[in-house]
C-alpha cells in the first residue's frame, strides 16, 4: 500500500487538477479516517463501456451518461481525517424554495392521484433548489461535509464536462467481492430523536424497496439474506434501513446487476417503468446525476485489493462551472398515504444537508 501524504498535500494536487480543467475525486467511505483521492492525468473524457473498467465511475440516473476516472490514466493518494465537532445545525430556507412548493405539492397530488389509479405503487419525487454562493471553496466544503456526516459516505468529484458534484449520504447501491455482494433497502425519512417511532406509510415504503432489490439479486444468486429493517441515522435526519447479501453465481456479469437494480425504488419507484414514465413526464427537470450513483469499480484503491463499491447519488449538490451557484437535489417516495404537505417539509428537512456547509 501507498504511503499516505499530508492532508494539505491532497488538497493541493485537487487544485491543481482544478486549474488544468483535469478530472479528479476525492472520497471518504461511512466512519472512515482516510480521504482517498483519485487524480487524471489528462483532461480526457473516458466512458464506462461493459463495467469490466477499473477507475472511479460516477453515472447519471437515466444512465445516458457514465463516465469514468480510469486507474490506468490516473494517480491514486490517500490522506487520514481526523474528524473535529461537528458544526451548529443550520436551518434555512431560500425564497427559491419558497416559489416551488406549490408546484412540488401539487406534483405529489397528482403521483398521488395516479397511484390511486393503481398507475403504479411508489414513486421518488424530487426538487432543485438553487443556492447562491458568496464564495466557493470546493476543499472547504468536502472538509465541512466529513465533519458534519462521519457517518456518511462523502465526495468531491470534478470534471470539466460536469463541474463540482458533492455529496454526503450511505446508501450503497452494491458492493461486490469474492463472489458476494452487499447492498442495502433505505426508505422513509424523519427528523432524528430518541424513540422515534415509524409509521406504516414509512414501513411500507422501505419494504417495497426490500422487496424489489431481493427480487432483482435472485436471477444472479445461489441464496439471497434480508436483515431485520432497523433505524439508520444519517445526521440529523433518520431512515428505515435493511442490509441485503447474496451469494453470486459463477459467471454473474456486474453490468447486468447494476442495470436491474438501477434505479431502485428509493430513487424511482415500484413498478420500475410506470413511476420512471412518471418522474420523467412530470417533474419538470432533468436530474443529471442526481439519483445515480457513482463509486470505486473493480479496485478497492486503498487496499488494491479487487472489489466493486457503488453508493446512490442522495444528498448532494451540483456546484455551476462559475463557482457563483449551488444546485441542491432533494426528493422524497410518495406512496397512497403520503400527505402532500408532509412530503414537502421532508424535502425542506433533506435540504439542510448541504445547506449547513454553505450557509
Amino acid at each position: 500500500m501507498k504511503p499516505e501524504i499530508p492532508l494539505a498535500s491532497l488538497f493541493v494536487m485537487a487544485q491543481k487538477h482544478f486549474d488544468k480543467e483535469f478530472p479528479f475525486v476525492l472520497y471518504k467511505k461511512p466512519h472512515a479516517k482516510v480521504i482517498r483521492g483519485l487524480f487524471q492525468e489528462s483532461d480526457e473524457t473516458h466512458s464506462i463501456q461493459d463495467f469490466t473498467e477499473t477507475g472511479y465511475a460516477f453515472v447519471s440516473f437515466s444512465g445516458n451518461e457514465m463516465l469514468l476516472i480510469p486507474e490506468r490514466d490516473s494517480d491514486f493518494q490517500f490522506a487520514v481525517f481526523e474528524n473535529q465537532v461537528r458544526d451548529k445545525e443550520v436551518i434555512s430556507s431560500s425564497k427559491k424554495a419558497e416559489t416551488n412548493r406549490e408546484f412540488h405539492l401539487k406534483l405529489v397530488n397528482d403521483a398521488i392521484r395516479a397511484i390511486s389509479q393503481q398507475k403504479f405503487d411508489k414513486v421518488v419525487l424530487s426538487r432543485k433548489e438553487m443556492v447562491e454562493l458568496p464564495h466557493f471553496d470546493f476543499g472547504q466544503i468536502f472538509i465541512s461535509l466529513s465533519k458534519n456526516y462521519p457517518e456518511a459516505y462523502v465526495y468531491c468529484w470534478f470534471h470539466p464536462k460536469t463541474g463540482f458534484w458533492f455529496g454526503a449520504f450511505a446508501e450503497q447501491l452494491l458492493k461486490t467481492g469474492n463472489g458476494k455482494l452487499h447492498t442495502m433497502s433505505v426508505a422513509g425519512t424523519q427528523k432524528w430523536h430518541e424513540g422515534l417511532i415509524w409509521m406504516e406509510k414509512e414501513k411500507q415504503e422501505q419494504r417495497f424497496v426490500t422487496d424489489f432489490i431481493t427480487d432483482e439479486l435472485k436471477p444472479f444468486s445461489t441464496a439471497v439474506n434480508a436483515s431485520t429493517p432497523y433505524t439508520l441515522k444519517a445526521g440529523t435526519l433518520a431512515h428505515v434501513k435493511t442490509d441485503i447479501t447474496a451469494e453470486l453465481k459463477p459467471g454473474a456479469h456486474l453490468k447486468n446487476i447494476v442495470e436491474a437494480l438501477h434505479p431502485t425504488p428509493a430513487v424511482c419507484g415500484l413498478p420500475k417503468q410506470p413511476a420512471l414514465d412518471f418522474i420523467l413526464e412530470n417533474e419538470g427537470y432533468d436530474r443529471g446525476f442526481y439519483s445515480g450513483f457513482h463509486g470505486e469499480l473493480n479496485k478497492d484503491f486503498l487496499n488494491g485489493n479487487e472489489q466493486t463499491d457503488f453508493f446512490v447519488n442522495l444528498r448532494c449538490m451540483h456546484v455551476e462551472a462559475s463557482g457563483n451557484t449551488a444546485n441542491l437535489y432533494i426528493g422524497g417516495g410518495i406512496t397512497k398515504d403520503s400527505n402532500p404537505e408532509a412530503e414537502w417539509l421532508e424535502t425542506v428537512n433533506k435540504s439542510q444537508t448541504m445547506k449547513k456547509v454553505l450557509l
